[in-house]
């Protein structure tokens, strides 16, 4: 009764089975290519960091007076 439920009548479809390799291959994919991805984010970030921080103190800034009140 619950092969029938499902429309599996006669064993699995070569279609079907084909397909849903295809996708868990893709999400494979995705998967990869999000932690690529994600590593590149975290270089750069580090990078524009480092920059970030160095650009700050190259920079001549003379000290702050106090203001007159």
């Amino acid at each position: 009764m619950a092969k029938a439920l499902l429309g599996y009548v006669g064993g699995s479809d070569p279609r079907l089975l084909a397909e849903m390799r295809r996708l868990q291959q893709r999400v494979q994919d995705l998967e990869s290519e999000l932690v690529r991805i994600q590593h590149e984010n975290d270089a750069l970030a580090a990078a524009a960091s480092q920059h970030s921080d160095s650009l700050l103190e190259s920079l001549d800034v003379p000290q702050a007076e106090p203001a007159l009140t």
